[in-house]
C-alpha cells in the first residue's frame, strides 16, 4: 500500500508540473470563452446577412405573396426580359425565382425554378414551397367558389395541455431540458475517459520506450503500479476540472458585478416588466419551468455523476494502461483503441437518440445496466426519474466489473510491460492472460 501512495504521488506531481498541463490549466478557460466568443459572433453575423433573390413571374402569379424579411430580400425584375433578368441575377443576387409564361396558376407548381450556381440551403426551398402552395392552394379554392376568408377564419389553433395521472400540470419541452442536463454530464464523463484514459497510456508507453518501467517493477508490483497511474492522472485531471469550474464562476460573477446596474440591464428589466403586464401567461409559464427543473433529482443526479465519473474513468483506464504495456508507441495503439471507443460513441448515440424518445424503454433501461454504457446513459435517465434500485444496481454492476477489467488488465500489464520489440496481436494478448 505505501508504494501505491508513492506511485501515485509521482504520478500527480509529474502530471501538474507538466508545462503542457500548466498552460491548458491556464488557457483552458480562455479558449472555451473565445470559441463561445467567436460562435456567437458567427452566428449573428450569418442572422444579419439579407439574401437577395431575384423573381421574374411572367404572369404575376406569385409576386405578391414574396415579401422581405429580416433574412431575404425579394427583387422584381418581372419587367425586363428573361435573359436580362437572368444575366442581371447571375451578377448582383443570389438567385433568380423564375415562373415562365404559364396558362393558369395551378400550372405554377410544375414551372416554378429556382436558379443559383449555389445549393439552396433545405429552409429556403420549403420557404419558397411553402409561400408557392399557399398561392396555388387559394387559387384552388376559390376557383370552387368557397370563401377563403370564412375558411382563415374557421381554422383553429389547438394548445395541448400536458398533464400526469396525479393531475399535476407539466410543460412541453421539459423533456429537451431534462436531456440536456443529463448530456452535459454524459459528454463530460467521455471526454474525461478519453482525454486522461489517454495520458495513462502515454505514460505508460513513454516509462516503456526509455526503460524505466525495468527498474520501476524491481521494486513495486506491476498491478500497484498500473493502479498509481490510474489515479494519480484522474487526481491531476480532476484538479484541472475544478479550476476551470472555478474561474467560470468567477468570470459569471466578475460579468454580473460590471453589467449588473448597466443602463443596458436596467432598461431589458423595464422591457420584461412591461411584458409581464401585457401578457402575464408567458412569465406564468416561464416559473412552472423553473419549478420543473427545481423538481429533477439533483442530489441524484450529483451523487451519481460522482460515483459513475469515477468507476466509469478507472474502468477504462485500466484498459488503456493494458494497451500502453503491450504496445511500444501510439502507432501500434491504434488497433486496440477502437473496441475501447466504441462503447462509449454506443453510450452517447443511444442517449441521445434513444432517452430523449423513451427514457425508460428497454433499450435505455438495458443500456443503463451494462457498466461500459451505463456511466453515460444512466446519467442521461436520471433526469426523468430512475427508481432508486436501478440506480444502485447500475452502479453495483460498474464497480464489480471494474474490479474484473483491472484483474484482466493487470494480468496483460503484468506480461506486456517487459515486452519490446515486436507488435503484439489479439492472440497474443490472450495468450498473457494465462500466465
Amino acid at each position: 500500500m505505501k508504494n501505491l501512495f508513492l506511485i501515485i504521488k509521482r504520478e500527480f506531481i509529474n502530471k501538474v508540473r507538466n508545462k503542457s498541463f500548466i498552460v491548458m490549466t491556464i488557457l483552458g478557460p480562455v479558449l472555451i470563452l473565445g470559441m463561445s466568443a467567436l460562435i456567437a459572433f458567427l452566428t449573428k453575423m450569418n442572422d444579419a446577412e439579407v439574401k437577395k433573390i431575384a423573381i421574374h413571374d411572367a404572369n404575376k402569379y406569385i409576386i405578391a405573396q414574396f415579401e422581405n424579411d429580416k433574412h431575404t430580400e425579394y427583387v422584381d425584375l418581372s419587367a425586363m426580359p428573361f435573359d436580362m433578368a437572368k444575366e442581371q441575377a447571375s451578377q448582383s443576387y443570389k438567385a433568380l425565382l423564375y415562373v415562365p409564361q404559364v396558362d393558369s396558376v395551378q400550372q405554377v407548381v410544375e414551372a416554378v425554378q429556382y436558379i443559383s450556381d449555389d445549393s439552396p440551403s433545405l429552409e429556403t426551398i420549403f420557404s419558397i414551397e411553402r409561400k408557392i402552395n399557399d398561392v396555388v392552394t387559394k387559387s384552388n379554392i376559390e376557383k370552387l367558389h368557397i370563401d377563403y376568408k370564412k375558411i382563415d377564419e374557421a381554422k383553429a389553433n389547438s394548445e395541448l395541455k400536458v398533464l400526469k395521472f396525479s393531475g399535476e400540470n407539466t410543460l412541453k419541452g421539459i423533456n429537451e431540458i431534462k436531456i440536456a442536463i443529463g448530456s452535459l454530464f454524459g459528454y463530460l464523463i467521455m471526454m474525461f475517459i478519453v482525454i486522461y484514459g489517454n495520458y495513462v497510456m502515454r505514460s505508460v508507453i513513454e516509462e516503456k520506450t526509455n526503460r524505466i518501467i525495468e527498474i520501476i517493477i524491481s521494486s513495486v508490483k506491476p498491478f500497484d503500479l498500473m493502479m498509481g497511474k490510474i489515479i494519480g492522472n484522474s487526481l491531476a485531471g480532476i484538479i484541472q476540472f475544478g479550476i476551470w469550474a472555478i474561474c467560470g464562476l468567477a468570470i459569471m460573477f466578475a460579468a454580473h458585478s460590471l453589467l449588473g446596474s448597466s443602463p443596458q440591464i436596467d432598461q431589458a428589466q423595464g422591457m420584461i416588466d412591461a411584458m409581464q403586464q401585457q401578457s402575464p401567461n408567458s412569465f406564468d409559464k416561464l416559473n412552472l419551468y423553473i419549478d420543473e427543473i427545481l423538481k429533477l433529482p439533483i442530489i441524484t443526479l450529483l451523487v451519481s455523476f460522482v460515483v459513475f465519473f469515477t468507476g466509469g474513468y478507472f474502468l477504462y483506464s485500466s484498459l488503456y494502461a493494458a494497451i500502453g504495456a503491450a504496445v511500444d508507441n501510439e502507432t501500434d495503439s491504434q488497433q486496440f483503441l477502437m473496441p475501447i471507443i466504441m462503447p462509449l460513441m454506443l453510450g452517447v448515440y443511444v442517449g441521445f437518440f434513444t432517452v430523449m424518445n423513451d427514457p425508460h424503454g428497454t433499450i435505455a433501461t438495458i443500456f443503463s445496466f451494462i457498466p461500459f454504457t451505463s456511466p453515460i446513459v444512466m446519467l442521461m435517465r436520471i433526469p426523468f426519474g430512475v427508481p432508486m434500485w436501478q440506480i444502485i444496481t447500475s452502479m453495483v454492476l460498474l464497480i464489480a466489473t471494474f474490479f474484473g477489467v483491472v484483474w484482466f488488465a493487470a494480468k496483460i500489464y503484468r506480461v506486456g510491460i517487459l515486452m519490446y520489440g515486436k507488435k503484439p496481436t489479439w492472440k497474443e494478448i490472450y495468450k498473457w492472460l494465462k500466465y
